[in-house]
């Protein structure tokens, strides 16, 4: 009953006339970037950060919400039509997506691409409402030790999910660590790595990280590219699912969902390993695997459905924990630093009216989506045709405005220059950014309860494996690296990446 009571209340928010347009805002903006190809929910999060400082808590974070999982949505229209992802976990997509589109059924795998993302973002939601309260319970219990070790757990987990080289996604994290600290020390007052910068003495804004190393450097990799695009218009017809396509790809829908709904509370994978898991598990248990990448439904149903699972439920450690499982949370834990609230299990009981608004208006926008996706899909064309050359001028233009807004500082257009040149040397050198900001964002956190830790310990390590939560989390941290070190799993691994 308590369940329902608190759902009666973010209900009675999110349909508030002020949520109900930002929402649809937010639906709107990341659809839009997600169909953009070079453009992510990240960098599109951080550009829009500005914005949300005159609004309200609740309205802020319910359109940064929408930004997320919208631009989930619009990523497999690019996918589908134009065999380029919008953003990251719609590379599976393309696959079987692209391949439907040629065959003359862009249609249909449009159609259900909106309907498994609809289905999973719904289902995903209930699992946030259902399983946020105990969590929030727990966390309570938790104290500067537990945390630390959380989020050495969790950084760690990130590692082993991430793609590519194990040592590459490790020193990912620690260059992440090591920016993080840049600034003043909070007990001594000193300045840290600083170098005499007085623009640094505040640290390095993680608005121009991210906006660098996503978004700068994905717009230079982009211009990079010769070949011409192929988008599909002519063959769009269909949109209304026939009955017999539905029934063969439901199967795969309900799988996609379970899988996202479990792998995206996992920090560092999240949507993209969901859409990747589900694309596996279809094609293993499929009658005929060869269909696989030829134009499968399958192939587009389940990916699609497990990387909106995987969105939505990643909000879970976000709202519960106050540790963010992706570089889009850790933006999340940002704006809701910047509104004064304090991400973790007391935001249920401090500000329920944020917790269950939010949660609610997960489930409008999931509904908005689809009603916006596919009576909208000529627009979404139209703009698949402007050449890139033009669009991104003006991307740029917005993302340096942002930046500049937040202080009113040059310096911080320069640091997100320099770090789009990083980030696209990363790419060059095929590390992934995105331990890299999760590491950027948890340094200070992990210092700070690292430090509180030993001092109310009076100094004394062993606190954090004489406390049992604190020793488990631990001990898993190392039995997860161990596991992954060892020559036979790590070869499993690097052939999961890339098998597809």
């Amino acid at each position: 009953m308590e369940l329902f009571d608190n759902l009666a209340i973010g209900f009675q928010v999110a349909f508030s006339l002020q949520n109900l347009f930002y929402a649809f805002a937010g639906v709107l903006l990341g659809t839009l970037i997600g169909v953009l190809p070079g453009i992510g929910p990240v960098p599109t999060i951080a550009m829009l950060l500005p914005i949300t400082y005159t609004l309200p808590p609740v309205a802020a974070l319910i359109m940064l919400a929408g930004i997320y999982y919208g631009a989930q949505y619009g990523g497999s229209t690019t996918a589908i039509l134009v065999n380029l992802p919008g953003e990251s976990s719609s590379v599976v997509t393309c696959i079987d997506g692209h391949q439907m589109a040629r065959q003359g059924r862009a249609g249909t795998a449009l159609s259900i691409a909106a309907i498994g993302s609809f289905i999973a973002g719904c289902f995903a939601t209930l699992m946030v409402a259902a399983f946020a309260p105990p969590l929030s319970e727990m966390a309570l219990k938790f104290g500067p030790a537990e945390y630390f070790s959380l989020m050495v757990l969790g950084l760690i987990a990130a590692v082993v999910l991430a793609s590519g080289s194990l040592i590459k996604a490790i020193a990912m994290i620690v260059l992440g660590l090591m920016l993080g600290i840049i600034g003043t020390d909070v007990n001594s007052g000193l300045q840290r790595y600083s170098f005499g910068i007085p623009e640094l003495s505040d640290g390095i804004g993680f608005v121009a990280v991210a906006m660098g190393v996503f978004g700068f450097a994905e717009i230079i990799i982009n211009l990079q590219q010769t070949e011409k695009r192929e988008v599909f218009t002519k063959n769009v017809t269909g949109l209304w699912l026939k009955w017999k396509d539905f029934k063969e790809a439901f199967p795969a829908i309900v799988r996609g969902t379970g899988i996202g709904s479990i792998l995206g509370i996992l920090p560092g994978g999240g949507a993209l390993l969901s859409a990747f898991a589900s694309y596996t598990i279809e094609k293993k248990i499929a009658k005929d695997p060869s269909r696989f990448g030829k134009g499968a439904i399958q192939g587009v149903a389940g990916p699609e459905s497990a990387n909106n699972a995987g969105a939505q439920a990643s909000f879970i450690p976000l709202l519960t924990l106050g540790i963010p499982p992706n570089a889009v949370m850790a933006l999340m834990v940002g704006a809701m630093t910047i509104h004064s609230i304090q991400p973790g299990p007391q935001v249920m009981t401090n500000n329920p009216q944020l917790f269950w608004g939010l949660i609610v208006s997960m489930w409008l926008g999931n509904f908005m989506l689809v009603v916006l996706n596919l009576p909208m899909i000529g627009l979404w064309i139209k703009l698949l045709q402007v050449p890139y050359r033009l669009l991104y001028p003006a991307i740029l233009l917005f993302s340096c405005i942002g930046v500049y807004s937040i202080q009113n500082n040059v310096f911080d257009v320069l640091m997100t220059a320099l770090f789009g040149l990083l980030g696209w040397i990363f790419v060059k050198l095929e590390c992934e950014p995105a331990p890299l900001l999760l590491g950027f964002i948890l340094g200070p956190m992990m210092e700070e309860n690292l430090r509180r830790a030993l001092l109310l310990s009076r100094g004394d390590p062993t606190v954090f494996l004489t406390r049992p939560l604190s020793a488990v989390m631990l001990g898993m941290a190392v039995l997860l690296l161990a596991i992954i070190v060892a020559p036979s799993i790590s070869k499993k691994r690097e052939e999961a990446f890339q098998e597809l």
